[in-house]
């Protein structure tokens, strides 16, 4: 039975970087990597799964808080990052509860790493007790004293807004402020009234259009009562936007189905851009312009910042991803008359 102390002799390094290179750890370089797996094949060596974690005292799992299962774009990405896990050796367990609940069964099976969202309802600002299980969180840097993947939602939010301005936009929306505090909602709401501030764009000219919840129902009730019109904050006769700026994929379902009801051609008379680059977008009734750090990227970067988190959690810290735009056919220049 070939042993990793084999392969070790054979390609003349040592055992634990061999054993690191099977788990496709990126603490070795690529170019070892694949010779030491190439060596590892050719010899016909099989991994022994109990007696790994027996030694590692490891469980090969980690843990992530599922904060809905119903948000598409959250749903992307936790099923790519558990596809890189799967390659790299790693189990992915969810739990739906309640973050306390959630920690103590991460406890329980002593997972090796656990990932929490920084939108759920007490955030990564409220982490229980992870009985030393390291932690990262996804989020916005800031909220916590967590290694953080940052998206950098603000800085897409304001390409949003430059590119609908760029078109001749001076009446913009935003639709996405739900009910419940959410700091990963919040950092959009901040960017998009800054930058239009920014632009000169009137404040009675840039609203921002309250949610009950992230769903495609709750867009479509927002775009609904935004679109009927009524008295702005001051009172005075407030006119429909010629743009729209959602804050999430689900959220742009429900406001496309609410311009459809209206007899608003997207994007004729209305031009919508939505958070969330994810490739759902490109297949909607219309293809809708996005803003966002690229879904692959961000998968990569939250698994290997988790399996960087298991073999060496000081050297991890807070990382952020740069968004792009990606225009489609959602966008337009707006009507000249309303």
């Amino acid at each position: 039975m070939v042993t990793i102390k084999d392969i070790a002799q054979a390609a003349g390094v040592s055992f634990s970087t061999v054993s690191k290179a099977l788990r496709d750890s990126p603490l070795v370089t690529p170019e070892t990597k694949r010779r030491i797996i190439a060596i590892a094949r050719e010899m016909g060596y099989q991994p022994n799964i109990a007696a790994r974690r027996l030694v590692s005292k490891r469980s090969g799992a980690v843990g992530v808080v599922w904060p809905s299962i119903e948000r598409t774009a959250l749903s992307t990405l936790i099923t790519r990052v558990g596809d890189r896990l799967e390659r790299r050796g790693t189990a992915m367990l969810l739990s739906i509860g309640g973050m306390d609940a959630a920690f103590a069964t991460f406890r329980k099976f002593q997972v090796d790493a656990i990932l929490v969202f920084g939108g759920m309802e007490g955030g990564a600002s409220h982490i229980p007790d992870s009985a030393g299980i390291p932690v990262l969180s996804y989020g916005a840097a800031g909220y916590a004293p967590l290694p953080t993947v940052d998206v950098n939602r603000g800085a897409a939010i304001r390409l949003a807004v430059r590119h609908l301005a760029s078109l001749g936009h001076r009446r913009i929306a935003y639709i996405g402020r739900p009910e419940r505090y959410d700091p990963l909602q919040a950092v959009k709401i901040e960017a998009f009234l800054d930058e239009t501030g920014a632009l000169g764009i009137a404040a009675h000219d840039a609203p921002v259009a309250d949610v009950q919840g992230m769903e495609v129902h709750d867009g479509y009730a927002a775009a609904r009562a935004l679109f009927a019109g009524g008295p702005g904050e001051s009172g005075a006769s407030r006119r429909r936007p010629t743009a729209v700026v959602c804050g999430s994929y689900d959220l742009a379902r429900g406001v496309l189905r609410a311009a459809a009801e209206a007899g608003l051609d997207v994007p004729r008379a209305l031009s919508v851009a939505s958070y969330d680059n994810i490739p759902q977008m490109a297949e909607l009734d219309v293809p809708v312009t996005a803003v966002g750090a690229d879904i692959n990227a961000m998968a990569e970067l939250v698994a290997d910042s988790l399996l960087r988190l298991v073999e060496q959690p000081d050297a991890v810290g807070t990382v952020t991803l740069e968004p792009s735009l990606v225009v489609r056919v959602s966008t337009a220049p707006p009507p000249a008359e309303i």
